[in-house]
C-alpha cells in the first residue's frame, strides 16, 4: 500500500512554472515570427532559407531549456542567456530587407519575441525562486558500496562562477554561427563565382575545427587553468578574424550585418564573461563562499 507521504509531490515555485510556460510561448513565437518574415520577404532565395531554418531550430533550443529548468539544472541559466541573445540577433537580421522598410507584421513579431527573450533572462537571473530551483547537476551512474545507482553527480572540478559558464555557452555557438553563413555562401558559388570554392571550403573547415578547439579549451577553462582563458580569447579573436572578412567578401555588407553581428554578439558576451569572472575571483567577498554558479551575470 502506498502511503500519503509516498504520493506527495513537491510543487514547483510559481516563478518556475511561469518560466516554463514563457519558454514554451517563446519557442512557438520563434516559429511564427520566422514564418512571417519568410512570407513577407521580397526575395525568398537560398540564403534566406538557410538563415530561416537555422533561426527556427532555436525553438528546439527553448524546448531543451524547458527540460533543464524542469530538472533544476544549473546549466539552464547560462544556456538561457546565450540562447535568448543569439535568438534576438538571428531573428532581427531577417526582419530588415535588403531594400526598403521592414513590413509591420515582421516588426511587431520581432518586438514581441525580443520582449519574451528579455522576460526569460529576467526570470533566470533576477528571480530568487528560480535561482533556488536551478541547483542540480547532471545525473549519472555512481558505483558506491558495491552497488550501482543513477543519481546526481557533483562535478569534480573546482567551483567556478556563473560568468565562466556563460563564456563557455557563448563559445559553443561559434561553430554553428560560422557554418550557417558558410552554407549561405554555397549559393554564391552556384550563382557564378566558382573561384570562391576554396574560400567556402576553408570556411567550413574552420567552423568544424573551432568546435573541437572550443571543446578542448572550455574543458580546462572550468578547471581553473589560466592558459585556457588566454586560449579562449585567442580563439575568439581568430574566429572574428576569419568569419567577418569572409562574410563581407562573399556575402557583402548585408551578409556582414546578418551573419557577422550574431557572432560578434556571442564573442563580446564570451569575452565579457571572462573579464567579469576574473574580477570576481580577484576581489572575493570576505566570509562568502562562491558556489559553482553562485554569481549570476
Amino acid at each position: 500500500m502506498r502511503t500519503a507521504a509516498a504520493t506527495t509531490e513537491v510543487r514547483r515555485p510559481s516563478a518556475v512554472r511561469a518560466l516554463t510556460t514563457l519558454l514554451a510561448v517563446t519557442a512557438a513565437a520563434t516559429v511564427v515570427v520566422e514564418l512571417l518574415n519568410w512570407w513577407y520577404a521580397p526575395e525568398q532565395g537560398f540564403g534566406l532559407a538557410v538563415r530561416t531554418g537555422w533561426a527556427m531550430l532555436r525553438s528546439l533550443g527553448f524546448l531543451l531549456l524547458i527540460g533543464h529548468v524542469n530538472r533544476g539544472r544549473t546549466v539552464a541559466r547560462p544556456f538561457g542567456l546565450i540562447l535568448a541573445v543569439t535568438t534576438v540577433f538571428a531573428v532581427g537580421r531577417l526582419v530588415v530587407p535588403r531594400q526598403g522598410v521592414p513590413p509591420l507584421p515582421g516588426l511587431l513579431g520581432f518586438a514581441l519575441l525580443a520582449a519574451l527573450c528579455v522576460a526569460v533572462v529576467w526570470l533566470l537571473y533576477r528571480s530568487d525562486a528560480v535561482a533556488g530551483h536551478l541547483v542540480r547537476h547532471r545525473r549519472g551512474l555512481v558505483v558506491e558500496g558495491g552497488t550501482i545507482a543513477w543519481r546526481e553527480v557533483a562535478p569534480k572540478r573546482p567551483p567556478v562562477t556563473g560568468w565562466l559558464l556563460t563564456s563557455r555557452a557563448a563559445a559553443f555557438t561559434y561553430s554553428p554561427l560560422m557554418l550557417v553563413p558558410a552554407l549561405v555562401a554555397v549559393g554564391v558559388v552556384f550563382d557564378g563565382r566558382p573561384a570562391a570554392v576554396p574560400a567556402v571550403l576553408f570556411w567550413f573547415a574552420a567552423g568544424i575545427a573551432v568546435s573541437y578547439v572550443v571543446l578542448f579549451c572550455t574543458a580546462f577553462l572550468l578547471r581553473g587553468r589560466r592558459w585556457a582563458r588566454r586560449l579562449l580569447v585567442a580563439v575568439t579573436l581568430g574566429v572574428l578574424a576569419v568569419d567577418l572578412p569572409l562574410c563581407w567578401w562573399l556575402l557583402g555588407v548585408d551578409g556582414l550585418v546578418r551573419d557577422g553581428a550574431p557572432l560578434l554578439a556571442a564573442a563580446v558576451l564570451a569575452l565579457y564573461g571572462l573579464w567579469r569572472a576574473g574580477r570576481a575571483e580577484a576581489t572575493p567577498t570576505p566570509g562568502v563562499s562562491r558556489p559553482g554558479t553562485g554569481e549570476a551575470p
